[in-house]
């Protein structure tokens, strides 16, 4: 939908389904993309670490969750009308097939994003449109700090970016442990977590 202007251009916000409209059609070839805020983005590069981080995190994510729930990777959340993120990895309940019938899921039990040359946007951008969305949960794996950023209590705040954001911003490092919201019992080794 234009967003109008009486003096300029017109800016055309891309919604979640014209998004996927194009996706369809192939408009995006091979490359990387995510919708965010109304605007297609084009993913980073992924370097070995990051590859490492994401594998790591879906087996340590599928050991602390078990049965019933399902660990998406590098796969599309629907986030509104205009944000379609594609977290690197994703706890939502159920398994594979529930989500053939249903679609994308809107909403998970946890997020976790691997960030290096990201987290400037996995801190800003994407944990206000996590935090507006209701994730309780969202955890920044941080690569060039080595260590895990914790983003609970999701509030409307002025002061973050699309006006959410985290009242709870917890680090943890690699000799310590935390446990998902969803599965207290279900202690996670951030060492376990990186590469």
């Amino acid at each position: 939908m234009p967003v109008a202007s009486a003096t300029g251009p017109q800016i055309w916000r891309m919604t979640v389904d014209r998004y996927d409209r194009l996706a369809e059609l192939g408009w995006f070839g091979d490359q990387r993309v995510e919708l965010i805020e109304g605007r297609i983005v084009r993913m980073a590069a992924q370097l070995e670490p990051q590859v490492a981080s994401v594998s790591l995190g879906a087996k340590a994510a599928a050991r602390a969750f078990g049965a019933g729930y399902y660990v998406r990777f590098q796969a599309p959340l629907v986030q509104g009308k205009f944000s379609k993120p594609e977290p690197d990895l994703a706890v939502v309940r159920g398994s594979e097939r529930d989500y053939l019938n249903s679609g994308t899921p809107t909403t998970a039990l946890l997020v976790i994003e691997i960030s290096d040359t990201t987290l400037r946007q996995d801190r800003g951008r994407k944990a206000s449109i996590y935090a507006r969305w209701g994730i309780a949960d969202y955890w920044i794996l941080n690569l060039v700090d080595r260590q895990l950023e914790v983003h609970r209590d999701p509030v409307r705040d002025r002061k973050y970016k699309m006006g959410f954001g985290y009242a709870s911003i917890q680090v943890v490092k690699p000799g310590d442990s935390i446990a998902p919201l969803a599965a207290p019992q279900a202690l996670i080794a951030v060492a376990d977590l990186l590469p």
